[in-house]
C-alpha cells in the first residue's frame, strides 16, 4: 500500500445491530497493538462518534463523524467523497495509522462498501432481529469479508437458536466466514481480534483484494415526511 496508507474497515449493518460496539470492542482489544482510527457516519447528527469518544476507546481527536444527509448507503457506496476525505485527513493527522474502522449509518440487508472507500467489511446481525434473519440473504449477509451474528448471549431471551442462525448465515455465504460473537464470551472476541490482525496482514502484504459487492438491491425506507420510499441506486 502507499506510504501513510491504513487498511480501512467498513462496518455495516441494520439499526440496532451493535456497530458501535464492536468498533469499541475492536478498539479495546488492538488499540495497545495498532495505531487505530475512526470515521462515523449519520444522517443529521455525530451521536455514533460521541458516544464512541465517551467510551475511551480511543483519543477523542481520532474518532470523526460524517454527517451523510441522506440515506446512510449513498456514502459508503454511491458519493464516498465526504468519507475519503474523512480518512484521508485522519490519515495525514495521525499518520502512520494501521487501521481506520469506517462505520456505516444503520441501514438494511443490502448495504455495502464500495471499494474504493474501504478494503474490506464486516456486516453485523444480532440474534435480536431474530433467527431468520440471516437466510434471508441480501448483498450485506452474503457479499461482506466476515458476517458477525452478534448479542449472543441474549438468545435464551429472545428464542433464538444461535447454532442454526450461524448454519443459515454459512448457507447464504458460500464459505465466506462467520463469527457468533458476544462481548462477555472471551473466545468469541479472541476469534475477532485474530480475524482483524489477519486482514490486516493480508492487506498490507497485498494478498487481498477487495470486492466490489455490485449493485444495491431495491429496497425502500421512510422517508423525511414518513412517506415509504422505494428506490434503487
Amino acid at each position: 500500500m502507499p506510504e501513510n496508507r491504513s487498511f480501512r474497515l467498513g462496518v455495516a449493518g441494520p439499526v440496532g445491530t451493535g456497530k458501535s460496539s464492536l468498533i469499541a470492542l475492536i478498539c479495546r482489544e488492538l488499540s495497545s497493538e495498532l495505531r487505530l482510527g475512526v470515521i462515523t457516519n449519520d444522517i443529521y447528527t455525530d451521536e455514533d462518534a460521541r458516544l464512541l469518544r465517551s467510551a475511551g476507546v480511543l483519543e477523542p481527536e481520532r474518532i470523526r463523524a460524517v454527517e451523510t444527509g441522506a440515506c446512510p448507503h449513498t456514502a459508503i457506496r454511491d458519493d464516498v467523497t465526504p468519507n475519503l476525505i474523512a480518512v484521508e485527513d485522519l490519515e495525514r493527522d495521525f499518520a502512520p495509522l494501521d487501521v481506520v474502522l469506517v462505520e456505516s449509518g444503520g441501514d438494511n440487508l443490502t448495504a455495502t462498501f464500495s471499494p474504493a472507500l474501504v478494503d474490506a467489511q464486516v456486516f453485523v446481525l444480532d440474534v435480536a432481529g431474530g433467527g431468520d434473519v440471516a437466510r434471508k440473504g441480501g448483498p450485506g449477509i452474503a457479499r461482506a469479508d466476515l458476517l458477525v451474528v452478534n448479542k449472543t448471549d441474549l438468545a435464551p431471551y429472545v428464542g433464538v437458536d444461535v447454532a442454526q442462525m450461524v448454519r443459515d448465515a454459512e448457507a447464504a455465504r458460500d464459505g465466506k466466514p462467520v463469527l457468533a460473537l458476544s462481548r462477555t464470551d472471551p473466545e468469541s472476541v479472541a476469534r475477532l481480534k485474530a480475524w482483524v490482525l489477519a486482514m490486516a496482514s493480508a492487506v498490507s502484504s497485498g494478498t487481498h483484494t477487495p470486492v466490489d459487492p455490485g449493485p444495491m438491491a431495491p429496497h425502500s425506507h421512510l422517508g423525511e415526511d414518513g412517506v415509504l420510499v422505494t428506490h434503487t441506486h
